[in-house]
């Protein structure tokens, strides 16, 4: 088990809760009102008049939504020792977790479904998910696994996405959305790079008036000569305390039709 602590912002704490608090858009009164500190108080920690005590960091930080990542900077910024760790997965204090995740994604057989971490590198997949990395270039497929630069790089399942600039506008928005929760630099780094890819259309092409009488929007791919389409649910674990848990997200895949089910439950079998 280690425990992770970053470098990243040295920043005293005070100016790093007070950009936290303007990334969530919330007056001092707001945040204030929310923690149950004086308004004055907030102040005085956000300009450094004041040096707030371990549990008001962890209090401001919780209601801030503020990733356990973070949390441990908060706190070494403002004098603490960090108490979030980050375990590996190959640890065996997670091998019910490893467990669990093995009978998620074993359960959702024949429907592909992963297990990603905070940058959607491949964590684990069970097997119908390989349906999704057959005919991408060699370099995509090497380790870790990045399942939004397989999906929209060229070389990648791009080439067989039949409502490409829809669903690739969709997920960089998507990132864009988890940037903008966690500030995070690499993530950021990695919006722009999808953002970027050649041969994709706008993403602004993504938010056309829906139609057709779809009630979310599908993943279409051709594969074997056959069109088939996917929706998806997103899961997380419930109140994790460590930094490895917390950035794990499970991604299951449904078909949409009658068509992908057959040929999902035909693979399967053969």
């Amino acid at each position: 088990m280690t425990t992770a602590v970053s470098l990243g912002d040295v920043r005293p704490v005070g100016e790093q809760l007070r950009a936290w608090r303007q990334r969530r858009r919330l007056s001092q009164l707001e945040l204030a009102s929310d923690a149950d500190v004086s308004t004055r108080h907030l102040s005085f920690v956000e300009t450094g008049r004041s040096a707030p005590s371990r549990d008001m960091v962890l209090r401001l930080a919780e209601h801030l939504q503020v990733p356990l990542r973070d949390r441990n900077l908060l706190l070494v910024a403002a004098g603490y020792a960090p108490v979030y760790a980050e375990t590996g997965m190959a640890e065996p204090r997670m091998d019910a977790v490893r467990g669990a995740l093995r009978q998620i994604l074993e359960g959702h057989e024949p429907y592909p479904a992963v297990v990603v971490d905070r940058f959607w590198n491949l964590v684990d997949g069970n097997a119908a998910a390989g349906l999704f990395m057959e005919g991408a270039a060699p370099a995509l497929l090497e380790p870790p696994v990045n399942v939004l630069r397989l999906s929209m790089h060229p070389d990648g399942m791009a080439r067989d996405i039949v409502n490409l600039a829809e669903w690739r506008a969709h997920m960089i928005d998507r990132v864009r959305r988890h940037v903008a929760l966690t500030a995070d630099p690499a993530l950021a780094d990695l919006h722009r790079e999808l953002r970027d890819y050649p041969d994709a259309g706008p993403a602004g092409e993504a938010f056309a008036p829906p139609g057709g009488g779809e009630v979310l929007v599908p993943l279409r791919f051709r594969r074997e000569g056959r069109e088939l389409s996917f929706f998806s649910t997103i899961a997380t674990f419930g109140t994790p305390v460590d930094i490895t848990l917390a950035e794990l997200a499970i991604e299951s895949f449904y078909p949409a039709d009658a068509v992908t089910k057959e040929f999902l439950r035909r693979r399967a079998a053969g």
